[in-house]
């Protein structure tokens, strides 16, 4: 008699397999992302607090009439119609404000590379030279900003009294509205230390042998720097140039000191004092929202000018992001 064998058990189905882990994968996704969250509690925190909750609140402050002691009330698009229409500092600030953006920072950026190149090549005291370069960095804003006005005194600065002496035309500086801007570019770039170490550490990480390849072929100088040296250091050109354009935006203290100085107002308690001087070139919109919000009390407006800045900055540093290949070539 033949005995018969119970035929296997069958293996459980995929989908039953896949519906009874479900449950733990859930878990352990879930376990994954409380991990993560509380890594980066502290950034989350910073970001909403610092960040997240004052814009919202600057977007909110900008459509009421708030004088910081009163309760807001909310007046529509009245700040915003007031800011663009009959506030008489907004365009004088906004002009300046992008004049700087354009020159200052295209010049701050085209002096420090050529400072770090230049140091890149000296073969004795570079040591001695870049300190000398990046030493001027280093001086409070404020303090070197005092030292320019006197230096570039129209009557007793000493350089115009060399420019007199070797028959050139002395500007008046920081007292003529059409060369304000000037001398703020020229204190912006004797301080340009900081970007001549950035650019210096950059050159020095291009590969060598690019460059003796190149010379192998018959590249002069500026053939290498074009097709060897600026693909190479482009991310840190966009990156000198986007920092530039946000501080360039952000420019307070050396305007603001300037025209004080040159219009002989030095301090003290009471002084009354209207930003720009001379005839509104030295005013930049850090300085507007500080005369709306903290000296007329109109926080509303002066929201309404912090958000055109926020705008600005993100336009330009998005512009700048999308045309890197266009503006500074391509390392890839």
């Amino acid at each position: 008699m033949t005995a018969t064998v119970p035929a296997p058990a069958a293996p459980a189905a995929p989908a039953a397999r896949t519906a009874a882990a479900a449950p733990a994968l859930r878990a352990k996704r879930r376990r994954s992302a409380l991990r993560t969250a509380a890594f980066m509690s502290p950034w989350l925190i910073g970001f909403a607090v610092f960040f997240a909750y004052p814009l919202v609140s600057t977007v909110y402050f900008s459509f009421t009439k708030y004088d910081g002691f009163r309760p807001p009330a909310f007046n529509g698009l009245d700040n915003w119609t007031y800011v663009f229409t009959d506030y008489p500092l907004f365009w004088p600030a906004m002009r300046n404000t992008l004049w700087l953006v354009v020159v200052m920072v295209g010049c701050r950026v085209v002096f420090g590379l050529g400072t770090g190149l230049l140091i890149t090549r000296i073969k004795t005291g570079a040591g001695l030279f870049r300190t000398l370069f990046y030493l001027p960095y280093l001086a409070p804003p404020v303090a070197a900003t005092l030292a320019f006005v006197f230096l570039l005194n129209p009557g007793t600065g000493p350089v115009n009294t060399l420019l007199d002496a070797a028959g050139l035309p002395a500007p008046g500086w920081f007292t003529d509205a059409d060369w304000s801007k000037p001398a703020l570019t020229l204190l912006a770039v004797w301080g340009v230390g900081d970007l001549m170490v950035i650019f210096m550490a950059a050159l020095l990480d291009v590969p060598r042998e690019q460059y003796e390849a190149a010379e192998l072929d018959g590249a002069g100088a500026w053939q290498r720097f074009r097709h060897i040296t600026l693909p190479n250091i482009s991310p840190i050109i966009l990156f000198a140039v986007v920092t530039g354009v946000i501080q360039a935006m952000q420019c307070y203290t050396q305007p603001l000191v300037a025209g004080k100085v040159a219009a002989g107002v030095i301090g003290g308690s009471g002084q009354q004092f209207e930003p720009g001087y001379p005839d509104k070139s030295t005013l930049t919109l850090p300085q507007v929202i500080y005369n709306v919000g903290f000296q007329r009390f109109d926080y509303g407006s002066a929201c309404v000018v912090a958000l055109v800045l926020f705008a600005l900055s993100m336009a330009f540093t998005a512009l700048l992001m999308r045309r890197r290949g266009g503006l500074i070539g391509s390392g890839d």
